[in-house]
C-alpha cells in the first residue's frame, strides 16, 4: 500500500533513465560494500535515526538493511527504473517499513514538513540541479529535522581539482549516469541554509589508489527550527 506521505499527483516514471550505468552500479556497489568498507559507512550514516525518514536517490536499496529499529517508516525515492526495481526487492528484506516510489530530488512527491530526517547517499553528485534538490529537502523536513549525508566531491591538490573539473566538462557525466566529481557538497548545504553539524572528510577506498571520486564526506545537517522552507 502506498505511503500516506506520497502525493497523489502523477510522477514521471522514467525521469532518469540510465540502464547501462544502472546495471554497472548495481554490481559495483554490492562489491564495494565489503571490499571498500562502504557497509560500515552506511551504518555510521544511519545510526541513531528515528521517526519518519525520506531517502532520496535510494539506488538499489543498500542502505535499507542498516536503518535502526526506531525508524517508523522510510520513503525511498529513486528515479531510475532498473535501480528502483532492485530497491523494491531490498525493501521487502528491510528491518523497517520501506516504501519505494518514483520521483526526482528536484520535485519530491511528498508533503511538506512531513519527515523527521532525510538521507542522501552518493546522490548530490548526480542531481541535475543541486540548489533545487536541497530546497526540496528543506521543504519536506520538519523544522529542526536532520539531514544525513554521505557524498563525494571536490578534493586534493591543484592537479586533482583540475582533473575533476575537466572530467565533469567532458566524458564523466555521460559515462557515469550524470555523476560529477568536482561538486562541493558542504558548500552547497551551507548555501541552501542548512545548519551543518559534525562531518568527517574521508577517502574511499581508505587504502588503495586515489581516484577523482575518492574524496568523500560523511556527516549531518539540520533544517533550522522556526524557518520557512
Amino acid at each position: 500500500m502506498p505511503s500516506r506521505s506520497v502525493r497523489s499527483r502523477a510522477v514521471p516514471q522514467d525521469a532518469v533513465h540510465h540502464p547501462l550505468f544502472a546495471r554497472y552500479y548495481a554490481r559495483a556497489s554490492v562489491t564495494a560494500e565489503t571490499r571498500m568498507g562502504v557497509a560500515r559507512v552506511r551504518e555510521r550514516l544511519l545510526a541513531g535515526l528515528s521517526g519518519r525518514v525520506i531517502e532520496v536517490g535510494a539506488g538499489n536499496g543498500l542502505n535499507f538493511a542498516h536503518y535502526p529499529g526506531a525508524v517508523s517508516e522510510v520513503v525511498a525515492v529513486e528515479p531510475e527504473r532498473s535501480l528502483r526495481r532492485l530497491a523494491a526487492e531490498a525493501a521487502r528484506r528491510a528491518p523497517v517499513p520501506v516504501d519505494v516510489v518514483p520521483g526526482t530530488a528536484e520535485a519530491l512527491p511528498v508533503e511538506s514538513e512531513g519527515f523527521d530526517a532525510a538521507v542522501v547517499s552518493l546522490v548530490l553528485c548526480s542531481v541535475r540541479d543541486v540548489p533545487q534538490a536541497l530546497r526540496e529537502l528543506r521543504r519536506v523536513l520538519r523544522p529542526g529535522g536532520e539531514l544525513r549525508f554521505f557524498e563525494h566531491g571536490r578534493g586534493g591538490g591543484r592537479l586533482m581539482t583540475f582533473t575533476q573539473r575537466a572530467m565533469d566538462r567532458t566524458v564523466w557525466p555521460p559515462l557515469a549516469g550524470g555523476c560529477h566529481v568536482s561538486r562541493d557538497p558542504i558548500g552547497s548545504l551551507r548555501e541552501a541554509g542548512f545548519t551543518l553539524g559534525p562531518y568527517r572528510r574521508m577517502m574511499m577506498p581508505e587504502k588503495g589508489p586515489v581516484l577523482p571520486m575518492s574524496y568523500c564526506v560523511l556527516g549531518a545537517a539540520w533544517r533550522p527550527s522556526g524557518t520557512a522552507a
